[in-house]
């Protein structure tokens, strides 16, 4: 059934507030064959690690079909693009000079560049278990600042360090492939402390406008029973208070500090370096109750048995084609409770990516998501939130990581054969909503 378009104007959002669209490096730019390998091309390569046997070899070919597609952003009408740099291919020759000349050309269509340094394609020779990955990565973070940082003014970090670890680290669904379960925690102690030494890095170059995109999303306990209240609870600090709490206030949760490697108490003073804004990639709430004992099939994953909760499907909502849940008063919840629990720790919030996964090129339904998710934003706003931005994911179709090419996310769509690019409907409804806004 196609939702019906929202024809309502969107309320009013503040002067100077970013209005901008998300990408990442593996997921569009191809070439792989023009850059060192990474952890996905390696993970892609084994067999049915990728739901339709696909690989990111070619992708939306970006790399060589930039100007096509900052002529889709010109044309749509953002202030800002957020992509990331792929770290493999800054590692090879000639590898900056392709970010050199999309920085240019997003300059001179009057689009802000806004770049991510990790969006999850570690060089294939490094590993987040190794602390030296992290000093490696703020080496890294200087190369690149030093080369773009005329021209780029706003930076993120990192990229969802919670579903890296979770998803290629504890359970081995994304690359690089481990199933380490709870011993990943150092992956995501190492990319925190990534985090701190490339803002230390940054500044060092100059940049004064820096920050993190974490995912965030509330917990629900599946009753008021108190085990499904402690096991919702255990489900949130590990999805969201372990990554918050250490950037935001220099510490772990309560009985997570003794879990990770190093002298700890010295790199949180690294890991909470203060950050000039804070990234939340919002999509859905979770609901999670008591362990069952047995193992739980959740969005597309299989989670072990001995896991000590689990996530239940939630239900009386719309879903994706993906089948998240559609739920943007989520969206407000998570924003007021964030301010809630960090008080004047909390610096602006940005939402770095929201979005939803629909076929289609008539696609009402992400009009409707996006609609509903803008509203809740503002309604954060009302009270009080300092919400600074809204990223939508994606501008294009792109490879959806273990998913392969099955998911599509874009404002474009991208006809895999011949790469055709393809404004949808949901991209004119945002061109005309950016365009009442100024």
């Amino acid at each position: 059934m196609i939702a019906r378009m929202a024809t309502n104007p969107l309320p009013q959002f503040p002067a100077g507030f970013l209005w901008g669209v998300s990408t990442s490096a593996h997921q569009i730019e191809g070439a792989v064959d023009e850059r060192a390998p990474s952890v996905w091309d390696a993970f892609s390569a084994g067999p049915g690690h990728i739901k339709d046997g696909s690989t990111a070899a070619v992708a939306c070919d970006h790399f060589h079909r930039y100007p096509e597609d900052v002529a889709l952003l010109a044309g749509l009408g953002v202030d800002a693009y957020r992509f990331s740099i792929s770290w493999p291919r800054v590692n090879s020759p000639g590898g900056l000079d392709f970010y050199d000349r999309l920085v240019d050309a997003l300059c001179a269509a009057g689009v802000r560049p806004v770049p991510t340094l990790f969006h999850w394609d570690l060089p294939a020779e490094l590993d987040w278990m190794d602390r030296d990955t992290a000093e490696r990565f703020a080496e890294y973070a200087s190369v690149v600042a030093g080369r773009l940082g005329d021209r780029v003014k706003k930076w993120i970090t990192l990229n969802e360090p919670a579903e890296h670890t979770l998803l290629g680290h504890a359970l081995g669904a994304h690359a690089p492939g481990k199933q380490l379960l709870f011993d990943a925690l150092p992956v995501a102690h190492h990319q925190l402390l990534a985090h701190g030494l490339a803002v230390r890095a940054l500044r060092a170059a100059g940049a004064d406008d820096i920050g993190i995109a974490n995912s965030h999303g509330p917990t629900w306990a599946a009753s008021d029973r108190t085990e499904d209240v402690e096991a919702a609870d255990f489900y949130d600090l590990l999805l969201n208070r372990l990554f918050a709490d250490p950037v935001l206030l220099g510490q772990y949760p309560e009985g997570i500090g003794e879990l990770m490697p190093g002298d700890v108490e010295s790199d949180l003073k690294i890991i909470a370096e203060p950050v000039d804004w804070y990234g939340i990639n919002y999509y859905q709430p979770t609901e999670v109750g008591a362990p069952e004992g047995a193992e739980i099939e959740f969005s597309g994953l299989t989670l072990p048995a001995e896991l000590p909760f689990t996530v239940k499907e939630l239900e009386g909502y719309p879903v994706t084609d993906f089948g998240w849940p559609v739920v943007p008063e989520a969206l407000t919840e998570l924003l007021v409770g964030f301010r809630e629990r960090y008080g004047d720790r909390l610096p602006p919030v940005v939402i770095t990516e929201n979005g939803c996964s629909y076929d289609g090129i008539d696609d009402q339904e992400r009009i409707t998501f996006l609609d509903g998710h803008v509203r809740a934003l503002h309604r954060a706003l009302e009270q009080g939130i300092d919400v600074r931005g809204y990223f939508v994911w994606s501008l294009m179709d792109n490879f959806e990581w273990a998913e392969g090419y099955e998911r599509r996310f874009g404002l474009v769509h991208v006809d895999y054969d011949t790469l055709e690019r393809t404004p949808k409907a949901s991209y004119n409804w945002l061109r005309d909503a950016l365009r009442a806004q100024r």
